[in-house]
């Protein structure tokens, strides 16, 4: 990651929106922290470690060192950035006690869920427990849960999801092995809260995007973004027509700490931008605007349909998390510009 003065920027400003206060002096734990939202969430704990004297030890759980030295080519060496080896199909044994956790790891893009359904469903479920029981042993403040808006289904309707909405999800799918594995998540999340009075929060994020996607992210506006960027057209492989809440990566970063400091012990809170619910050939078609480029459409093969989002209508309601004083700041059309550019500058 090359940190240039817009990513900078953003990091400012999220801080500014941001009340960081109850993370002063704490732990905070974080796992899937090189990821798209996640490393987002990441710079700005950092940020605000380097620029406002917060003083927050943030502990990035990883398989390897060098998804962090390679991502936070900025912060990485700081004394209060700290790597911890993680695998999230295997217990833990953290030689620290965290104050506050943030789980985020889990495949996340759909060639994995084609390719690892087992491995896409347990590391929610086994992956959470093993956090679960870490936290009841260290006393830990929260456990914030990143579940998804898969979890609630197909639905008839075209109005956006409330928290309380659940529609049909086909259980012998394959590919509901993330809609199911973040469903029984949510549910095991609540269970510890009832049983071992571990306070547990669950956000569902929308479609994310932004700069900080990974190369190997499969998500179609990750490679609509570096199809643009390389000089290419924008393929689709669809009509587009599925709605869709985007939201731009910085902004579902400071949506999490908002929860995280401010939501209610197990309640569940959409992430979404009320100005950024528009369809998949919307978002492709201004992506390309910004870049010059052109929409094209071709058929997809069976194979690429096995990872679809099995949902025609995934658009959310995020009253309940803009109750908590949240606010976008970036529209889609400000969200795509700031991915291309921001992303120029890493090439």
């Amino acid at each position: 990651m090359k940190y240039c003065d817009l990513y900078l920027e953003e990091l400012k400003v999220a801080c500014t929106d941001l009340d960081l206060h109850n993370l002063e002096n704490k732990k905070i734990l974080i796992t899937g922290g090189s990821g798209l939202i996640l490393s987002t969430l990441v710079d700005i704990l950092c940020y605000a470690n380097s620029e406002c004297g917060t003083h927050i030890s943030i502990y990035l759980a990883t398989r390897t060192e060098e998804e962090i030295s390679t991502r936070f080519t900025k912060y990485y060496g700081k004394p209060f950035l700290y790597y911890v080896n993680y695998d999230a199909l295997k217990p833990v044994n953290f030689l620290f006690d965290a104050d506050y956790i943030i789980h985020g790891a889990s495949n996340a893009h759909p060639d994995a869920y084609a390719t690892e359904p087992v491995e896409t469903l347990m590391a929610n479920v086994s992956g959470l427990k093993n956090l679960l029981d870490y936290a009841v042993c260290a006393g830990s403040k929260r456990l914030l849960y990143i579940s998804s808006s898969e979890v609630y289904g197909r639905k008839k309707e075209a109005r956006p999801y409330n928290e309380d909405d659940y529609g049909f999800v086909d259980i012998l799918n394959p590919r509901a092995c993330y809609p199911s594995g973040k469903r029984a998540s949510e549910t095991l999340c609540v269970a510890y809260s009832q049983e071992y009075n571990v306070e547990t929060v669950i956000v569902r994020p929308g479609h994310i995007y932004g700069p900080t996607a990974n190369s190997y992210d499969t998500r179609a506006t990750a490679q609509f973004a570096r199809d643009v960027l390389a000089g290419g057209n924008i393929v689709m492989k669809s009509a587009g027509d599925q709605l869709r809440s985007y939201c731009y990566m910085t902004d579902c970063a400071t949506a999490i700490l908002t929860v995280l400091l401010k939501g209610k012990s197990t309640e569940a809170y959409n992430i979404s931008n009320r100005r950024a619910v528009v369809s998949i050939r919307q978002i492709a078609e201004q992506m390309a605007k910004v870049a010059g480029r052109k929409v094209i459409f071709e058929s997809a093969t069976d194979y690429e349909k096995k990872s679809y989002n099995m949902m025609d209508n995934s658009s959310l309601n995020a009253e309940k998390l803009e109750s908590l004083g949240w606010i976008a700041r970036y529209s889609v059309e400000e969200g795509v510009r700031r991915t291309i550019e921001i992303m120029k500058n890493d090439t």
